[in-house]
């Protein structure tokens, strides 16, 4: 199969790579119809993660059921299929409750950005949709394959509440996601920190009442502002960087939480602030398989549209400008067609 692959960092090829095999009787091989770069391929795109020379990469896809193992009962081949980026059986004392992103099954996605991806754990991990969807709808149903779910899972780790207010640090594809999702819960005012005027105009979109666009102590005096000096109730980090997390505990109103879903990357928590402030910290690896049957239905019924975060598409054989494109902010999400 044609496949994305990294070398080291900033080599990004598309070359021939043996197609995934059943290897366990629970796993199941899809054809991607629609793949996309994350923000967080763009960790070891900098060089900021270890590389293993010549792997594939990418988390996100959606697609045809090609193969099944003996043991897959809920899918067969023809079923179009959205694939969680992290896989798991549905069933352990984890997956209960509600930590499927912990299962004692995990497994994870490793080559949506080629023809092809591997899914060890098919009953617990994939759902399906009601037939072939309208091709309208694919960069949708592709968002629901991580950015949805985990701009979801950082307003639900976060305590967002029907008519309270909501600062969403971070205005990548996640952080979008996070606006929408306070959005659909109801928050009152939802404050969009970004710098950048297309992002602002899609963060308005999806339900931003506000947006900032200082950071440090300006972007954090102009929350206090807007939030008639107390502070967010619910705070959604979506970076990942100790500058964000200090940003989310500052705005944050003493008694609050702050939901993380930012990959941590040389974060160094202000204990002290939180504890003064009472505030908490909760969130990590979206548990996708959780939420998804929701977010399906609010894709599928026309209430969410979050592929409007992808704002290039391109076809696999140009991967390496999809990882340009975001690195250099000139894209907030691509959207790559085998």
């Amino acid at each position: 199969m044609r496949a994305t692959t990294i070398h080291a960092p900033r080599d990004i090829r598309v070359e021939e790579f043996p197609d995934p095999q059943i290897q366990r009787p629970t796993d199941a091989i899809v054809k991607v119809v629609a793949g996309c770069v994350c923000g967080s391929d763009l960790w070891p795109y900098r060089g900021e993660n270890p590389i293993q020379e010549g792997s594939t990469i990418g988390h996100e896809c959606v697609g045809v059921v090609e193969e099944v193992g003996a043991d897959v009962e809920a899918f067969r081949p023809g079923d179009f299929v959205v694939v969680p980026f992290c896989h798991c059986d549905n069933t352990c004392a984890h997956c209960q409750a509600g930590a499927q992103s912990a299962c004692v099954n995990l497994g994870m996605t490793n080559s949506g950005q080629a023809e092809y991806a591997r899914v060890v754990q098919a009953d617990g991990s994939l759902v399906a949709t009601d037939g072939t969807p309208d091709p309208a709808l694919i960069p949708s149903l592709l968002a629901l394959t991580d950015v949805m779910p985990t701009g979801w899972h950082a307003a639900v780790s976060a305590g967002v509440t029907e008519g309270g207010s909501v600062v969403v640090v971070g205005d990548g594809a996640v952080g979008l996601c996070g606006v929408l999702a306070a959005s659909v819960m109801g928050a009152e005012t939802i404050i969009a920190m970004s710098r950048h005027q297309s992002r602002q105009e899609l963060a308005t979109a999806f339900g931003a009442t506000h947006v900032v666009a200082e950071r440090g102590r300006e972007g954090a005096a102009a929350v206090k502002e807007i939030t008639g000096g107390v502070g967010a109730d619910a705070v959604l980090e979506c970076v990942g960087t100790d500058d964000s997390m200090g940003t989310a505990f500052a705005v944050a109103r003493p008694g609050s939480m702050v939901g993380f879903v930012g990959v941590p990357h040389g974060v160094e928590l202000p204990v002290g602030r939180m504890f003064q402030k009472n505030v908490g910290l909760r969130g990590g690896m979206a548990p996708v398989r959780r939420y998804l049957p929701e977010l399906l239905d609010l894709v599928v019924s026309g209430r969410i549209d979050p592929g409007r975060v992808f704002d290039l598409t391109l076809p696999l054989e140009e991967a390496p400008e999809a990882y340009r494109a975001m690195d250099e902010r000139r894209a907030i999400k691509v959207l790559l067609q085998p």
